[in-house]
């Protein structure tokens, strides 16, 4: 049985440095080395992300080392996929994430999504000036099991409550987890509109929305 320590290692640090193309090679000659690809995924690239999300938090990295580091996992995890299938290894649960109604800002949205993505978890993305049937009909149609409602400004941060509305409306409120974020948003204001969770930023909101999974 080799030791793949130091293989593991070399993805964390080459994620975190951004390196797509290196990170590619390296995830490609563990497997032909016979690396676990789940030991890729958890102690190569989501300890690489959560290196990053933890910098991320205390102000060490910005938004563009995040998001270059996120690109590399993008690539590292697309040559990854084959070799996870092929083993059996499942994300650990779906969300669903879009930015709300009125609102076309994207950036806090994708690197949330990156983030939780880089923790295991699949993503099904909305996009921005999301409505809520379309929010309604995914959620109906899909296994997602968490809502993340992103909103950048003070008049479409309204449009999150009008989302949940929508789901209950729809008798799904008690069988999905809905997180809130973005700018103007606050935990009162989450807790005044029955959010089950709202995140400061996006390291923090992938955490939370993995413990949902927990």
């Amino acid at each position: 049985m080799s030791d793949f320590s130091n293989t593991f290692n070399e993805i964390s640090e080459l994620l975190q440095k951004g390196k797509a193309k290196d990170i590619v090679a390296s995830v490609e000659k563990a497997l032909v080395e016979g690396a676990a690809p789940a030991d890729i995924l958890e102690k190569g690239l989501i300890s690489g992300m959560n290196v990053i999300g933890g910098k991320f938090k205390n102000g060490e990295v910005f938004v563009p080392e995040v998001l270059i580091a996120a690109r590399a996992m993008n690539h590292a995890s697309a040559a990854l996929k084959p070799a996870l299938m092929k083993a059996g290894v499942q994300p650990v649960g779906k969300a669903l994430i879009c930015t709300v109604k009125g609102d076309l800002h994207d950036i806090g949205k994708n690197l949330v999504k990156m983030m939780i993505e880089g923790k295991g978890v699949e993503v099904i993305d909305l996009g921005v000036d999301c409505g809520n049937e379309k929010i309604v009909e995914t959620l109906q149609t899909s296994d997602a099991k968490v809502v993340c409602l992103s909103a950048l400004l003070t008049t479409t941060m309204l449009m999150q409550k009008e989302a949940i509305d929508a789901i209950k409306a729809a008798g799904i409120r008690d069988k999905v987890k809905i997180m809130v974020g973005g700018a103007p948003v606050t935990q009162s204001f989450a807790d005044e509109i029955g959010a089950d969770s709202y995140a400061p930023d996006a390291a923090s909101a992938a955490d939370a929305c993995r413990a949902f999974f927990a």
